[in-house]
């Protein structure tokens, strides 16, 4: 039996969701920058900053649009720009 998820325990879940997104993403952003660098850049370092950069990106991105349908109750559909309330 599951136990009951209250309201207040609903931030602090998006926020570790948000980290352990954010670990994995910049972890494997580093990760395939170390192969292209190894295999493409003759060992340079920028293209570990470079995939760790995109991997914060994308974390960041995911938590801001799970944080904001938590926050505003609704979701933005990115092609009409129409704003539908949740049920």
């Amino acid at each position: 039996m599951s136990r009951p998820i209250f309201s207040e325990d609903e931030p602090g879940r998006k926020w570790d969701k948000c980290v352990t997104d954010a670990v994995l993403k910049t972890g494997g952003g580093v990760a395939i920058g170390a192969v292209c660098s190894l295999l493409f850049f003759s060992r340079k370092g920028w293209p570990l900053l470079f995939g760790g950069g995109f991997g914060i990106g994308m974390a960041y991105a995911n938590c801001e649009r799970a944080l904001n349908n938590s926050l505003y109750g609704q979701t933005l559909l990115k092609s009409t720009k129409k704003v539908i309330p949740l049920a």
